[in-house]
This record gives C-alpha cells, sequence and structure tokens, in this order.
C-alpha cells in the first residue's frame, strides 16, 4: 500500500478529500497519510505536485475538471511512473454523454458563490451570536424576532430560518426576568411567540432532565412549575397583540417555519 496520497484539486478539494477517506476507512490499519493540494490551475503547479509525488513514491488522486489540465498531469505522472488516479473526468465523460452535451469545465463549481449565498452565511453568523438573549441590542437588526419559554424550538428554528437567509435572535422569557427593555422597543411587526401545550412541555423536559443526569422532581421538570411558565408566557403574549403566537406543540421545525414565514409574506404583502 502506498504510504501518501496527494489529492489534487482546482478547488477546494473538500469532495475528494472525502471520497478517499470513505475508502481508505474500509482498509483496516492504514497507515496512509492524505495531503490536500488545492486550487491547482497552473502547468507549473502540476509539474510541481508530480514532482513531489514521484520522491514520495505517492498515489495522486485528482479532481481537475479543466479537460486539458487533466490531461497534462496524466501525462506527467505516466511519464513519471507515479500512479494517478482521476475522479472526475470519467464521470464528466459518462454524464456528457448522457446528457448529449459538453460540461462546463469550470474549476471549484461546486462551490460557486453569489449573493444569496453570502446572505445566508451572514444570517447563520447573525443567528448563533444571538441565540438566547444575547445581544439584545442587536434585535432592531434582525428580520425575525422568537420569543417563547425554554424548549419552544427556539433554537432550532432560528438556525433553520437562517439557512434560508433570515437574520433570527430569538428572546428565552423566564419567571422573574424582565424581558430586555429592546424587545419592546423595535418593529412588532419581527416579533412571533411560541408556545406549547402543558402535556408536550413536560414530556420533553423530563427527557431532557434524563439525559442530562438530573432528578426529575427538578423545577425544570415539575408539572406544575411548566405550567406556571406557561401562562407566564400567555400573559406576555396577550399584552402584545401584535406579536403572532405559533403553537409548536408535535410539529416539524419545517412546519413551523412554513407557518411563520407565511405569516411574514402576508405581512409584507399587505404594508
Amino acid at each position: 500500500m502506498k504510504s501518501k496520497i496527494y489529492i489534487v484539486s482546482d478547488a477546494t478539494g473538500d469532495t475528494a478529500q472525502k471520497v478517499v477517506d470513505a475508502a481508505l476507512k474500509q482498509f483496516q490499519g492504514s497507515t496512509t497519510a492524505t495531503e490536500v493540494m488545492p486550487r491547482v490551475r497552473t502547468e507549473e503547479a502540476i509539474e510541481d505536485l508530480v514532482e513531489r509525488a514521484e520522491s514520495a513514491h505517492a498515489l495522486v488522486v485528482h479532481t481537475l475538471v479543466d479537460p486539458e489540465k487533466r490531461a497534462f498531469l496524466q501525462r506527467l505522472c505516466q511519464e513519471a511512473d507515479v500512479d494517478a488516479l482521476d475522479l472526475i473526468g470519467p464521470l464528466m465523460g459518462k454524464l456528457a454523454a448522457h446528457f448529449d452535451v459538453e460540461a462546463s469545465a469550470l474549476p471549484g463549481g461546486l462551490y460557486a458563490v453569489n449573493e444569496d449565498y453570502f446572505k445566508r452565511i451572514e444570517a447563520v453568523e447573525f443567528a448563533v451570536k444571538n441565540d438566547d438573549g444575547q445581544h439584545p441590542r442587536n434585535l432592531r437588526k434582525a428580520d425575525i424576532v422568537l420569543v417563547g419559554i425554554s424548549r419552544t424550538s427556539k433554537t432550532p428554528l432560528s438556525t433553520y430560518l437562517a439557512q434560508r437567509g433570515h437574520k433570527v435572535a430569538n428572546v428565552p422569557l423566564v419567571m422573574g426576568i424582565e424581558p430586555p427593555g429592546e424587545l419592546f422597543g423595535i418593529d412588532p411587526q419581527k416579533i412571533y411567540g411560541l408556545s406549547i401545550q402543558a402535556d408536550a412541555l413536560f414530556r420533553i423536559r423530563q427527557a431532557r432532565l434524563q439525559a442530562l443526569g438530573m432528578p426529575a422532581d427538578t423545577a425544570y421538570g415539575v408539572r406544575d412549575h411548566i405550567e406556571k411558565e406557561i401562562a407566564y408566557a400567555r400573559g406576555i403574549f396577550e399584552a402584545n397583540p401584535h406579536w403572532p403566537v405559533i403553537d409548536v406543540t408535535d410539529r416539524a421545525i419545517e412546519e413551523t417555519a412554513g407557518e411563520l414565514l407565511a405569516i411574514k409574506i402576508g405581512r409584507e404583502k399587505s404594508r
């Protein structure tokens, strides 16, 4: 078995590395090392890597989409007696024949980015930074603000919506602690309350306590305490009638997100 594998790509090399790593798992006890060589797009870079591979007696696994660069690499490897495996060429050829169309040969096509991509990345970073009531001063910057007691899916819903480009912050409602004043100073059209039925929340919290190895009679999971929390949240929601309240009981995140976005779109159209 070769002691080293060079993973060569004209993009990031992530795809090829995953394929190689998956294959190596089938060889128990293998000590083969892999090295990723990303953004190899010139003949000079190809010549250099082939020289290194020859010296290291390495196997070259590549995903160069440019047919000329791919052929150049294959030729140099043959001349240097370096083992090489083309991971993408045969697949591109098969797809071209199947669709009767030529491939674009665009390096990094899998990772092509646009304005929407950057918007989603920014939204995810915003959601992480503003999870669970952190930095309330940023609430004014959010597209959506979720409000609810613990275990009403605030964080997973924030993440789901953020991955679709929405800047989301969430604020926990905790008995005995006033919500941040900033919450009541922003556009109420951004705010959505999350509610849940007591039976469902009791089951969720009991499971959470068990997973944490905590006593089942901890206040967090006691039915009476849960009902008081729900009543506390309901009081805040009733005092802010412009906040739509969505019941998340036994609902998938996708369902809750769909209802919330439908409300959001309806509001935007009515403005």
